[in-house]
C-alpha cells in the first residue's frame, strides 16, 4: 500500500467486457451441451410438462425438428427418453423393436445423421410400472445381473437404431461391463458408452417422474448414490472406467459439484454432469416469480458445473442457451 493506494489492483482485469472476456478462465460453449428430450408414444401434439415449463413430451415430428435445431446451433447431442403408452413389470417395451425410443432413435438418426450426436438411456424406469431401473426378484428388491442383461440387449438394439452414444443409468453392478462386451460382440465397437457412474438417490428428480410418468413404489436407495457418501462415489467411477466407459457422468450436478471436481482429478477420461429436472424447476420457479434474474441465473449455473470440472453438460436450457450465444 503506497501513499497514493494499493499497487495491486485486481479490479483492473475487470473494468470492461472485452478486458472480462479477455482473462476469463472458463466459459460454456454450445458443443458441450447435451438436450435431454422426451418422446411420447402415440402423441399427436406436444404435452407440457407442469413441473417443468418449456419442456415437453415430444410426438416424433416435434422431436425431429427439435434435433434438428439442436445441431444448427451446434449442440453435441439429444439424450433421449421415451414415454411409452403402456408399462408393465418387465418394462417389455424397451426391448420392443417398435417401441417408441427404438422409434425415435430411428427417426433422430436418419434426421441428423452425424451433424448431431444421438444419445439414448439404457434404463428401464420408463417402461416398467413400478417405476424402477430395473427387473423386480420375487422379493420385491431389483434383481440386478438380471437387470444387467436387460441392459446389455437395450444397448446393441439402440445402436442398431443409430444410437452413437448408450448411456446406462440404472447404477446397476457391472453394468458398463455388460454393455461394452455386448456391444463389442455385436459389432458395434464404434458406439460410446457414457456411464452414469455417481448417480445419487435425490430430491431432485421429482420432475423428471412426471416427464416419463413414472409412479415409483418405494424409493432407490438400494442401487443409487447415498447422497453423505463421497468415496463411494468415486469408487464407482473408477470401476466404470475399468469397465470400459468412454465417458462418466455424475448426477445431479448442483448439489454435487464436489464430486464432479473430485471425479475430473481421478479419472482421464471426459466427465459429464446431468443439470436435473429439479434444478431446473427451482430456476423457472424463482424467475416466474421475479425472485431472479432467468438468464444470469441459466449462465451462472451452467458455468459451476464446467467451472468445477465437468467437460460435458446435459441440460434442458442447452438449446435455449446456445441459440442465444451463437455457435462457437
Amino acid at each position: 500500500m503506497s501513499e497514493q493506494g494499493p499497487v495491486v489492483r485486481p479490479r483492473r482485469l475487470r473494468q470492461s467486457p472485452v478486458m472480462r472476456a479477455m482473462v476469463a478462465e472458463h466459459e460454456v460453449a454450445p458443443r458441450q451441451l447435451v438436450l435431454p428430450v422426451f418422446v411420447a408414444e402415440g402423441a399427436s401434439e406436444p404435452r407440457p410438462i407442469s413441473s417443468m415449463p418449456g419442456v415437453v413430451q415430444h410426438t416424433l415430428d416435434t422431436l425431429r425438428r427439435t434435433a434438428a435445431e439442436a445441431a444448427e446451433a451446434g449442440l453435441a447431442g439429444v439424450m433421449l427418453f421415451g414415454v411409452p403408452e403402456h408399462q408393465d413389470a418387465e418394462g417389455s417395451g424397451a426391448l420392443a423393436e417398435d417401441g417408441i425410443l427404438n422409434v425415435a432413435l430411428r427417426a433422430v438418426r436418419a434426421e441428423v445423421g452425424d451433424d448431431l450426436l444421438v444419445m439414448s438411456d439404457v434404463c428401464l424406469d420408463e417402461f416398467t410400472d413400478h417405476g424402477h431401473c430395473g427387473l423386480l426378484g420375487a422379493d420385491g428388491t431389483v434383481d440386478n445381473d438380471a437387470t444387467v442383461g436387460v441392459y446389455a440387449r437395450m444397448a446393441v438394439m439402440h445402436a442398431e437404431c443409430g444410437a452413437h452414444v448408450v448411456a446406462p443409468s440404472g447404477m446397476m453392478d457391472g453394468q458398463v461391463s455388460a454393455l461394452r462386451t455386448a456391444l463389442d460382440l455385436a459389432g458395434h465397437v464404434d458406439t460410446v458408452v457414457m456411464a452414469y457412474a455417481a448417480k445419487y438417490a435425490s430430491a431432485f428428480y421429482g420432475p423428471f417422474r412426471e416427464a416419463v410418468a413414472s409412479a415409483l413404489t418405494g424409493d432407490r436407495k438400494t442401487y443409487q448414490q447415498d447422497p453423505a457418501n463421497a468415496r463411494e462415489a468415486l469408487r464407482e467411477v473408477r470401476l466404470d472406467v475399468e469397465q470400459g466407459a468412454d465417458l462418466v457422468m455424475v448426477k445431479p450436478a448442483l448439489g454435487y459439484l464436489d464430486i464432479i471436481n473430485e471425479t475430473a482429478r481421478t479419472v482421464d477420461v471426459p466427465v459429464a454432469a446431468y443439470n436435473v429436472s429439479g434444478e431446473y424447476a427451482m430456476v423457472e420457479a424463482a424467475a416466474q416469480r421475479g425472485w431472479i434474474d432467468r438468464d444470469r441465473a441459466i449462465a451462472e449455473t451452467l458455468l459451476s458445473i464446467r467451472r468445477a470440472g465437468a467437460d460435458v453438460i446435459l441440460s434442458y436450457w442447452a438449446l435455449e442457451y446456445a441459440q442465444k450465444s451463437g455457435r462457437r
